[in-house]
């Protein structure tokens, strides 16, 4: 068979599948599931109906909008990898009203649950899981790669993910949305995107991954979304290479958590984009960082993000003796009156190495009396080579900023405009809008 009869009949096989391609409707009102839910008027009716049913390659799935269902969504089937025409399973809705409701009532471990199939696109659902007390890894949305190796191609997209009370320690954390690789199979994600959701009272996360194997993902978009009132962490990547975080807004994280926790942040990530995000109130100080670049992260890019009162402060980097932190650059940020007089503005803790801060303004509010950085040991581990560089705007406006270096080694100031009272700066560095000389630290210098 030449090549050229081939990808005709591939074509052709592809062809007959979307035109095969069928449209279901749900309804919680509709007599019973006997019908065939190929138009409103025979719709099916219950989740369970849904469940039952291997969906084809541009099947779509629609509930009716301003009906309530209990129980847990699982849909089988997966849709095509095919370039011309890609054609995944689409979930939506039909009709006028409120978002279709899925309410797990804390009875499954996740209301919405995506396991090991491939090319879905999850659309205008509302979801929520909210049992009479709290339980160990609750969630609203799990997508989870099992038996698959590489599970690809899985979009949610205007959900609204509410009052989902997991547990709030870290260790048995629940979730709003979480996307999971098994370490059994040492799974990962092709192609997840999570735009234009919103998440209201969360526990213990917003949306998070979690990746405890080898394998990196891959194609990690979460893009537009608004969070609000979530327990723990609010956006989160563990095991992605190449991952995009932008144009989000975090509203109260760590609201109800008793561990460390901070806005936006990557671990066990290598090139990750953090950008024009907003993170506002983050509480606590047990991190309590609007943004961080966690230890086994490489070349993590922090920038024109806008951070507001986050009692924790602006930015964590940070890894322990035994780990790494390696090139994140913080760039082109706002940090307005973040931290408490308990906390500091940026932490670099343990070891990272080359971080950089270029053309970041920070404004300290006039009861602020905090460090502006503070560098700490972790687990005997040092920073090295820190840089502030390159035209840095750090007003302090009626309050203090102090500096403090610790065991640090390598650390630059260079071009930076320090504006009002600022105590502890290296000799050299200039203030009050005079342009500093580059300035080397080192212990014991």
């Amino acid at each position: 068979m030449t090549p050229a009869i081939l990808r005709s009949l591939l074509l052709a096989l592809v062809t007959l599948a979307a035109c095969s391609a069928r449209t279901y409707h749900i309804d919680a009102a509709a007599a019973n599931d006997l019908l065939d839910g190929l138009t409103p008027a025979t719709a099916w009716k219950s989740l369970d109906k849904f469940n039952a049913t291997v969906f084809k390659p541009d099947d779509r799935i629609l509930f009716k909008s301003g009906q309530h269902w209990a129980g847990q969504l699982r849909p089988l089937g997966s849709g095509s990898s095919s370039a011309n025409p890609f054609l995944p399973i689409r979930i939506g809705r039909y009709g006028v009203g409120d978002l279709p409701q899925i309410d797990g009532a804390g009875r499954s471990t996740a209301t919405l649950l995506i396991r090991d199939v491939e090319y879905w696109e999850v659309c205008d659902l509302a979801i929520t899981n909210l049992g009479a007390t709290t339980a160990p890894d609750r969630t609203g949305v799990r997508i989870q790669a099992d038996s698959l190796t590489v599970m690809r191609g899985i979009t949610l997209r205007g959900l609204h993910v509410h009052d989902v009370n997991g547990d709030l320690r870290k260790s048995h954390e629940g979730h709003g949305i979480l996307f999971e690789a098994s370490p059994q199979t040492d799974s990962s994600f092709d192609g997840i995107l999570i735009e234009n959701c919103k998440l209201e009272r969360t526990d213990r996360n917003g949306i998070c991954q979690r990746a405890p194997g080898k394998s990196r993902s891959k194609n990690v978009i979460i893009r537009s979304n608004i969070l609000s009132d979530i327990g723990g962490d609010g956006i989160k990547l563990w095991g992605t290479n190449g991952g995009l975080i932008e144009r989000n807004i975090v509203r109260n994280s760590r609201a109800r958590c008793t561990d460390n926790a901070a806005g936006i942040w990557p671990f066990a990530c290598d090139d990750t984009i953090i950008q024009y995000n907003e993170v506002i109130g983050t509480k606590g100080t047990k991190d309590g960082q609007a943004f961080d670049s966690d230890y086994l992260c490489k070349r993590t890019i922090i920038q024109y993000n806008y951070s507001y009162q986050n009692e924790g402060g602006f930015m964590l980097v940070c890894s322990p003796g035994n780990s790494y932190n390696i090139d994140t650059l913080v760039r082109h940020n706002v940090s307005v009156h973040d931290g408490i007089n308990s906390a500091r503005v940026i932490q670099i803790g343990g070891n990272p190495t080359n971080t950089r801060f270029i053309d970041n303004t920070i404004v300290l509010g006039p009861n602020q009396n905090l460090p502006l950085v503070s560098f700490n040991e972790w687990e005997g581990g040092n920073a090295k080579d820190t840089s502030f560089i390159h035209n840095n705007l750090i007003v302090s406006d009626g309050g203090k900023a102090t500096y403090a270096f610790g065991k640090s080694t390598g650390t630059r100031f260079s071009n930076n405009m320090f504006v009002g009272r600022h105590d502890g700066l290296p000799e050299g560095v200039r203030t009050a809008f005079q342009a500093d000389r580059p300035e080397r630290l080192a212990a014991g210098e």
